[in-house]
């Protein structure tokens, strides 16, 4: 076995430090709280709507389908990160296997491409609506949306890679509620600049490529809004508002996350929130933005909600 690999093998896992702001035990219980709430509602919200899509077969459509599975993706992205968060606020249980460390850094890129392959569907819907039917098939929409989870998959592994390369062999604290790829490439031993940029690179390329994409979309979608009647161009211009809010949360957010680690005395703390958020707040939101604001999936939603009710108040 070569030395490096040797040396590899010194860290088999990382410490996770948490809030270096937040470590007495009340305000642990409060963070504990405050996402333990909002998990449970990512869930309970997500879950139904997958429920509700596989039931009504009249949601089969190409819209409901990317729908579905950014409710998969909100599912998989909180699943990954925020269980961890909880048992380190309340157990304090700070230590990740190497392994599963880079496991969570690997997923975080996907929701990107499929945001940008919503930004698409919505784009033909509206500006080409005589040939949506045409272009946009369930089976068309279901192949895309695999090419965009691949895409998701692959396109990490560069980066990855370059940062395998390098030995860990101390120290293993991360400044972190979960792994993050620029927290744990700082604790990689070797000069790790041209790494991290090259990194920095294709994080950017991939969160601004599909959202200048979005933007071109969202414009067009304005420019056909703009020649309907003025009712409906209010409720239009409301929808894609709401829609470029929180994509430009998700997507500046993600950005200055990226960023911060190349700037000198960034706080700790606000950087930590940021990256929390960066993984909560979309799946917090999209059921809100792009299911509940729809009049169709509100109303199966009431009355799943009416159902379960019914369920509890017999049992």
């Amino acid at each position: 076995m070569s030395g490096t690999n040797q040396t590899m093998l010194v860290i088999k896992e990382f410490i996770l430090v948490g809030f270096p702001g937040f470590q007495h035990q009340e305000s642990r219980k409060t963070l504990f709280t405050i996402f333990l709430i909002t998990y449970l509602f990512i869930l309970l919200v997500n879950l139904m709507l997958i429920s509700i899509f596989i039931v009504d077969r009249n949601l089969h459509t190409p819209m409901y389908f990317l729908v579905c599975s950014l409710a998969v993706l909100d599912i998989v992205l909180s699943t990954t990160t925020v269980p961890r968060m909880l048992v380190l606020f309340i157990a304090d249980l700070r230590s990740t296997p190497f392994a599963a460390c880079f496991t969570q850094v690997y997923l975080f890129l996907i929701e990107c491409f499929l945001l940008g392959l919503m930004a698409y569907d919505r784009h033909i819907a509206i500006c080409k609506p005589l040939h949506y039917p045409i272009i946009m098939t369930n089976s068309r929409i279901v192949k895309l949306i695999m090419y965009t989870w691949l895409g998701g998959f692959l396109n990490p592994i560069l980066a990855l890679a370059l940062a395998l390369r390098f030995p860990f062999c101390g120290p293993n604290k991360i400044n972190q509620c979960f792994c993050d790829y620029s927290s744990v490439l700082l604790l990689a031993c070797g000069d790790i600049l041209i790494t991290s940029y090259v990194a920095l690179a294709i994080g950017l390329n991939t969160l601004f490529i599909p959202l200048i994409y979005i933007v071109f979309s969202y414009t067009k979608i304005i420019m056909s809004v703009m020649k309907i009647t003025s009712s409906g161009r209010m409720k239009a211009f409301s929808t894609c508002g709401t829609h470029l809010l929180v994509i430009s949360l998700y997507f500046f957010v993600t950005a200055g996350v990226y960023i911060s680690y190349r700037i000198p005395g960034t706080s700790f703390d606000v950087r930590i929130m940021a990256a929390v958020l960066q993984n909560v707040f979309p799946p917090l939101m999209n059921p809100i933005i792009y299911c509940l604001r729809t009049k169709e999936i509100r109303e199966r939603f009431v009355k799943a909600l009416r159902k379960i009710r019914n369920i509890l108040t017999q049992m």
